[in-house]
């Protein structure tokens, strides 16, 4: 026969156990809650993206595409919708061309992008996903030793309005940024594109990586003066050395 104890202590913990956790029994009379099986909580693989699914995305704008790392992820995810890339290191647009071959409705173009029109030098680092038009503070080398070595390239900087003017943009449009600290540039040299953006992906940075780099803080404070909303993270990246965040792939959506 249950008892009344035993009655009252399945009431208590079968709203936690269907959580995935219980309570279990320390020294002394103290209890503690401890995880079972906390993984049974996080989406398989085929469920993790069906949020953006819903959100109807036709066009994506890949802005750093590097390899076409992201676009090849998003081409998976939205089979369907048109893919320009920018990328301006000469090596990684064309590793980018190469892996996106096969994919319709793909396009790219070979440059940075920033808030005016010229050309400029790019710290091309051997470690090719952290050059950057700015350049690194010793707490990213610290960090990441591989990439210590860098050369110097000269490479064409766009508007983002400038490059698209007169482009067909399908509604609604996706914009991923992966500039290494010029964030806040392509902000100001792409208004009228990122004005009709449905989402945003934008690397942000919670500790100084690249001299004159915005973090954080700014970047959120810029998109949500032009409309959008922070959703949380793509991904995020923890320094090697001491597990706090140095980055995160930030989502913003129109609201």
């Amino acid at each position: 026969m249950v008892s009344v104890r035993n009655i009252a202590k399945m009431l208590v913990k079968r709203p936690l156990n269907a959580l995935g956790l219980d309570i279990v029994r320390t020294s002394g009379n103290a209890t503690d809650i401890k995880s079972t099986d906390i993984k049974q909580f996080e989406p398989s693989e085929a469920n993790k993206f069906i949020w953006l699914s819903r959100l109807n995305i036709n066009t994506i704008v890949d802005i750093g595409a590097h390899a076409g790392e992201f676009a090849m992820r998003a081409y998976q995810i939205l089979p369907k919708a048109t893919i320009t890339s920018f990328e301006p290191l000469e090596e990684a647009f064309r590793q980018l061309n190469f892996n996106m071959r096969t994919v319709p409705n793909f396009k790219a173009f070979n440059c940075a992008l920033g808030d005016r029109n010229s050309t400029m030098e790019i710290h091309r680092n051997e470690f090719t996903a952290s050059s950057s038009l700015l350049k690194m503070v010793d707490l990213h080398r610290e960090a990441f030793p591989f990439t210590m070595n860098e050369t110097i390239e000269t490479v064409e900087v766009k508007r983002l309005d400038d490059v698209l003017r007169g482009s067909y943009l399908e509604d609604y449009i996706l914009i991923k940024m992966d500039v290494q600290g010029y964030e806040d540039r392509v902000i100001l040299g792409g208004e009228n594109v990122i004005s009709r953006a449905k989402l945003l992906v934008v690397e942000t940075s919670f500790q100084t990586l690249y001299e004159r780099q915005p973090l954080f803080d700014e970047i959120y404070s810029m998109l949500r003066q032009r409309g959008f909303a922070y959703i949380g993270n793509w991904d995020q990246l923890l320094s090697p050395a001491d597990g706090s965040v140095l980055q995160a792939d930030a989502m913003f959506v129109r609201q």
